[in-house]
């Protein structure tokens, strides 16, 4: 009888012990014992010597060693620089991962997101808006930030980058809003920037996003295009009008200057004619009185020194020469020529030292007219 053929001993068994193949799978009772004499083999246990084929320790092992293995990769974090992790134990927050290796429990007990908050992400927002005084302009902004807090840019806000383009283009509006279209398109560009930033950063603070607004850039601010030439020619008309007031601001100061100081000689010019009239006039009346007091003294030498400074003043002017003629000289040699040139040159330096320090002693140059006014009034006196 062949092996294959079902005696009743066998009872559709090969000569391994393998079931047919028209029966059912293997019964739950047999696939529990193999388990257990598995188990008892790993621990020691001899197997029972009725039992069927015996399972391999090695087996075993070789899964529990994969299996610290796999808990191993699976506990062990490497967060880079500009990572941070976020861990969620059964869905709750519970840590934060700084940079470098970090261990936390299995999935699924916890959970580990990883956050990139070192990029710089940017944003371009460009729209029309309305100026304070009623105009219409083309704003271009452009928005750089980054995340500062990994946990509410994760669960805070449903969408982050849609929040903060909401957020910029109503801080933009708002900055724009409340500036005059003169203010936007020339000084004013750096100012309103900076007072968006300040703006969307408190409002994204406020709906506690997590995002920090690095910086804010406005690259362009122009009119539309459909009033652009008339736009372009009141910006001409203000520069015109800017430009005059320069040229009227340089005239001005060119002209004042020189007017002030034209005041200021006639002021000093009128001060020192003053003081010369008054030093001259004092300077007279104090020789008037000097005289006077000689002349009582001495009537007769005094008149005759004011005859003969007077003669000299008269006849220091004129190109007669006097001779005394009680001399006992037959001969007389006169160098007419000579004495012509000696009476200019002596007119010539008694002029400019008249001129020259009337101002330290204005009664020295007023000894002539003194003689002569002098002269008149002693003869009142005589």
């Amino acid at each position: 009888m062949g092996w294959n053929e079902p005696p009743n001993k066998n009872q559709g068994k090969d000569p391994w012990g393998n079931r047919g193949k028209d029966e059912g799978p293997p019964d739950l009772d047999e696939l529990v014992k193999k388990m257990q004499q598995g188990f008892g083999g790993i621990f020691g246990k001899k197997p029972d010597k009725f039992s069927g084929n015996q399972g391999s320790p090695m087996i075993w092992v070789l899964i529990i060693v994969a299996l610290i293995a796999w808990l191993a990769y699976d506990m062990v974090y490497t967060i880079d620089e500009q990572e941070r992790g976020v861990v969620l134990r059964f869905g709750k927050h519970v840590a934060t991962m700084q940079p470098g290796l970090n261990i936390r429990l299995p999935q699924p007990i916890e959970r580990v997101m990883r956050v990139n908050v070192g990029q710089i992400r940017p944003l371009t927002h460009r729209a029309t808006m309305l100026t304070q005084d009623e105009n219409i302009i083309d704003v271009d902004v452009a928005v750089k930030w980054q995340i500062s807090d990994p946990f509410k840019y994760l669960f805070f806000v449903h969408d982050p980058m849609d929040t903060v383009r909401s957020a910029t283009e109503s801080a933009v509006r708002e900055v724009i809003g409340k500036n005059k279209l003169d203010y936007i398109l020339t000084e004013g560009r750096g100012d309103i920037a900076d007072r968006q930033q300040v703006l969307l950063q408190s409002v994204l603070e406020e709906y506690g996003t997590g995002i920090l607004v690095v910086g804010v850039e406005m690259q362009s601010a122009k009119p539309p295009d459909q009033v652009k030439e008339a736009f372009d020619d009141a910006i001409k008309a203000r520069e015109d009008e800017q430009r005059t007031v320069n040229e009227a601001e340089a005239y001005s100061n060119d002209i004042l200057p020189r007017a002030r100081g034209q005041a200021a000689r006639i002021r000093e010019e009128a001060n020192a004619y003053k003081a010369r009239v008054i030093a001259r006039a004092e300077g007279q009346a104090s020789r008037f009185d000097q005289q006077l007091a000689e002349y009582r003294r001495a009537p007769e030498i005094t008149r005759q020194r004011l005859y003969l400074d007077a003669m000299e003043g008269v006849l220091s002017n004129t190109s007669k020469v006097l001779i005394d003629s009680e001399s006992n000289n037959s001969l007389i040699y006169l160098p007419i020529e000579q004495l012509m040139k000696r009476q200019k040159s002596a007119a010539d330096s008694s002029q400019s030292s008249y001129n020259t320090g009337f101002m330290n002693n204005p009664s020295a140059g007023s000894g002539r007219s003194t003689s002569g006014s002098t002269d008149e009034r002693l003869r009142g006196v005589r």
